[in-house]
């Protein structure tokens, strides 16, 4: 007898419908899977055949041939187990004659019958619904996460068992069901606030700055002046993910494999801070079937790169297109796969190897060749891709001694919203700008105006200071979002002022 179950299996952050076709027929007691299985789809066969035995239930005697279709696309993964059970059992008459119709499953079996949790569930569950199925038997710890898709009714799986009764209907599952609108409102709040930062109001102001105008940042200074604290409140004041943003963002940890288990969104910007000894697939993606890296788990939120100057060069190197391109594409013989990687950069760096180069409380110990040595281990064409550059200072004791909160990341996020809100609005007819950082010359000719004072204040900071053409234009952006902070349509000088404080990598004195 033959019977099919429908599936789904993971191709980049996207899925595609897998049909599992089962025949039982006659010959020597052997089960065969065909359609490009991977280790662990081939392993299946004696899970699957244990979960049944164990579950009381009676597999086959003769041959089953079981093939996964599209043939000519490797599966992989154990998340077929579930399905290609069920379709032993309906090709056997275990389960009734058109009871899997409209149904898509996927899971693990462990050895007791039980169904595991699987990755990239989302991504299966909305290529299930836009495909027209409307059922999607799923693991009990991945339902919360398959039930925030609409229009398909979820029903968590237990063991399989429980799933077969169900389909026979001699047991009701209910329908997972999840209020999108109250867990958004859960997953979004934020543990840290910017309220908790003592002193360093300079880069405070500096990284509102560079929030509105979605300008990647770096900040230079001695060990334990807050670099790091800094950087993980950043995302509390980013603007407020989007639906399509969380589960796009969703897509990508579920398929990575890093939602945390019964977490059905992910509503709160992602913060990534990978460690300075990870290797290039790590940040961007890879393996023989490549997974997302560091650069796509922080899509749509920040990637924090702290000691930057420790990071392999080649590592730091290969970063560079996904920050222009806000993607990144891995080739493999297997596969050719795209991953989003829309993120705002953070980095931090001790000004030397010691770290106290020009601290006035400690004496720094290196020379000048290791001083350069050390910076010139970022290089310039990564520089080119960083609009700001701030000292962060030691903090006094007074300013650590004080009670007094400093200003909430709610009032910050205020004002970064109205500005936003401006760039929005001039952009509207610009779908490859979203923001000021984006712009590219003609965008700067465009709509950075800049007035009598703010024209000599800029001729003098690159006549004087000695800034570069790349200086210039990263000087532009940043001044036009100074200007959208205050709500001026022109840039003045005030403004322009301001934004060349920011590049402090570009001065002599460094």
């Amino acid at each position: 007898m033959l019977a099919k179950v429908i599936s789904g299996g993971i191709y980049g952050i996207d899925a595609f419908t897998v049909e599992i076709e089962v025949n039982a027929g006659h010959g020597e007691p052997k089960t065969v899977i065909v359609g490009l299985p991977d280790a662990a789809v081939k392993e299946s066969i004696d899970r699957v055949w244990t979960a049944l035995l164990n579950g009381g239930f009676a597999p086959h005697p003769g041959r089953t041939t079981i093939n996964l279709a599209p043939a000519d696309v490797k599966k992989e993964g154990p998340a077929y187990d579930l399905p290609i059970a069920l379709g032993m059992l309906s090709a056997t008459g275990q389960i009734e004659e058109g009871a899997l119709d409209d149904f898509c499953a996927i899971g693990e079996l462990a050895l007791s019958g039980e169904v595991r949790r699987v990755k990239g569930i989302l991504p299966i569950t909305i290529n299930a619904r836009n495909q027209g199925y409307r059922k999607m038997i799923v693991p009990e710890e991945n339902a919360e996460e398959a039930a925030v898709v609409s229009d398909i009714a979820v029903f968590p799986a237990g063991n399989l068992r429980q799933v077969v009764e169900f389909l026979n209907g001699t047991e009701t599952i209910p329908a997972k069901q999840v209020d999108l609108d109250s867990l958004f409102d859960v997953v979004s709040q934020y543990e840290v606030d910017f309220s908790e930062v003592k002193g360093q109001e300079y880069a405070k102001r500096a990284l509102e700055v560079a929030v509105a105008g979605g300008h990647n940042l770096i900040k230079i200074g001695p060990p334990g002046t807050g670099k790091t604290m800094l950087a993980k409140r950043i995302p509390s004041i980013l603007p407020p993910m989007t639906l399509e943003e969380a589960l796009e963002t969703t897509k990508i940890h579920s398929i990575a494999g890093t939602l945390p288990a019964n977490q059905a969104l992910i509503g709160k910007r992602p913060y990534r801070s990978p460690h300075h000894t990870v290797s290039d697939a790590g940040l961007l993606g890879g393996g023989a079937y490549p997974v997302p890296g560091e650069v796509s788990l922080a899509h749509h939120g920040i990637l924090f790169l702290d000691e930057l100057p420790e990071f392999a060069r080649n590592v730091l190197e290969v970063m560079r297109q996904p920050l222009e391109d806000g993607k990144v594409t891995i080739s493999r013989a297997a596969a050719t796969v795209t991953f989003p990687c829309q993120f705002m950069l953070v980095a931090a760096m001790n000004p030397c190897p010691c770290g106290y180069y020009g601290d006035s409380q400690r004496e720094c110990r290196c020379t000048v060749k290791q001083v350069t040595s050390y910076r010139n281990r970022i290089s310039g064409p990564l520089l080119d891709r960083i609009d700001i550059h701030i000292e962060v200072p030691s903090v006094n004791y007074n300013e650590l001694a004080s009670m007094k909160p400093g200003e909430p990341s709610s009032a910050i996020r205020e004002r970064v919203l109205r500005a936003r809100k401006i760039q929005q609005l001039r952009f509207k007819e610009l779908p490859h700008v979203h923001c000021n950082a984006s712009m590219g010359a003609r965008e700067l000719t465009q709509f950075c105006n800049l007035d009598t004072d703010a024209q000599q204040m800029l001729k003098m900071a690159i006549s004087e200071l000695n800034f570069s053409a790349r200086a210039y234009d990263r000087i532009l952006k940043v001044s036009r979002t100074v200007a959208d902070l205050s709500g001026s349509d022109e840039i003045n000088g005030e403004h322009v002022s301001e934004a060349i404080q920011y590049r402090t990598l570009d001065r002599e004195i460094w």
